[in-house]
């Protein structure tokens, strides 16, 4: 057979968010492959250039569209050591709560993700459901439910509706009495395990060279390496955790972590829930001041974990209402793009739709 070329995406069922991955293949084999990006969110970095540093919160959630919550952390922790403000206490622990169900979040519709190309809509359907009770949630809290511009310079917008607790116990207590239906439906099903068992390999030294973070580096150096762990951000230090990880680096190994990270976040979350303190959860400061912000000059790189690893922001004040210079590190460029290119020729067709959901690629982070 000849050389074909094919597209997967941005249409395709198995294809996640608006990229297109072009594709050669001889008969049903990948011989080269590159990723556009799609152009559909794009330009994020010179953007925040003409946007104060408090206005720019309603933008920066789009550089991630599904995980939005870890662009307001990182951009809000980096701004907050430029300024040398003090979060308050109640402050870490409201956003220590948000990251975590909004990896909850993320890991759902992941793990979702390998119903489509397998075929599997039973675990789709479930999977995207529970992630519907996170979205109404977040409509509580927040007011909204894919776009929360919640955590802000200096804190969180406002504090945690009354009553919201009642909510989340429950949601959490019926999530994890499914956890093993969930196991049953997807990676100890025995026609999923044939798809995503020694397949979509991610080896040790490509993670190297790639700098793959995350859960993509955890299933391949059997290392348990987390920003919350090495370098702890708002209250982490003060939550008990353990960090997933595996010595084989297939598909079904990463899949696994995702799985026993919402195990994890549902602990943290009950865990926050019991500790969260009393009092304010935002710096004392008028509208008008927030929005003429002056940030001294400076440089500062701020990270957070992401479910998709290493999230962060390297940003420059030249003393003024704006940022001078923002710079992204999002968690699925390596894989993303340069594994794209490189290690995904080899696999088969079928395959390409699974080695985009488990490397974990969120387009708009490349297109930034």
């Amino acid at each position: 057979m000849r050389e074909m070329k094919l597209f997967l995406g941005p249409q395709h069922p198995g294809m996640h968010g608006n990229a297109s991955v072009h594709m050669y293949v001889d008969g049903d084999i990948i011989k080269r492959s590159f990723l556009l990006p799609g152009m559909l969110h794009r330009g994020f970095e010179k953007g925040m250039e003409r946007h104060s540093w408090m206005n720019n919160i309603s933008l920066i959630p789009r550089v991630c569209v599904v995980e939005p919550d870890i662009n307001e952390l990182a951009f809000a922790m980096g701004a907050e050591k430029l300024l040398g403000l003090e979060v308050p206490e109640r402050a870490h622990w409201i956003r220590m709560i948000i990251m975590e169900l909004a990896r909850l979040s993320i890991h759902l519709m992941a793990y979702g993700g390998i119903g489509g190309p397998t075929g599997n809509y039973t675990l789709m359907y479930h999977a995207h459901a529970d992630r519907n009770e996170i979205l109404d949630i977040f409509e509580q809290i927040t007011g909204m439910r894919v776009y929360h511009q919640y955590i802000v310079i200096g804190g969180v917008r406002k504090d945690l509706p009354k009553g919201i607790e009642k909510d989340i116990h429950k949601f959490l207590d019926s999530l994890e009495a499914r956890y093993d239906e969930y196991r049953d439906l997807g990676i100890d099903n025995p026609s999923i395990i044939k798809r995503i068992k020694d397949t979509i390999m991610l080896p040790k030294e490509v993670v190297w060279e790639l700098g793959v973070t995350g859960i993509g580096m955890r299933s391949a150096v059997n290392k348990p390496y987390d920003i919350r762990k090495v370098m702890p951000y708002c209250r982490y230090d003060q939550v008990e955790f353990e960090v997933p990880y595996s010595d084989y680096s297939d598909a079904r190994s990463r899949i696994d972590c995702k799985l026993k990270e919402i195990l994890q976040s549902i602990s943290i979350i009950r865990q926050c829930l019991i500790k969260i303190p009393e009092g304010p959860v935002r710096v004392p400061i008028s509208r008008g001041q927030s929005m003429r912000w002056v940030v001294p000059k400076g440089y500062v790189y701020s990270a957070v974990e992401s479910s998709r690893g290493e999230f962060g922001y390297f940003m420059v004040s030249d003393g003024g209402t704006n940022p001078y210079r923002v710079g992204v590190r999002g968690a699925s460029y390596p894989q993303g793009l340069l594994g794209v290119e490189k290690y995904m020729p080899g696999t088969r067709i079928d395959d390409a739709p699974m080695w985009i959901d488990t490397m974990g690629v969120c387009s708009p982070e490349i297109d930034r």
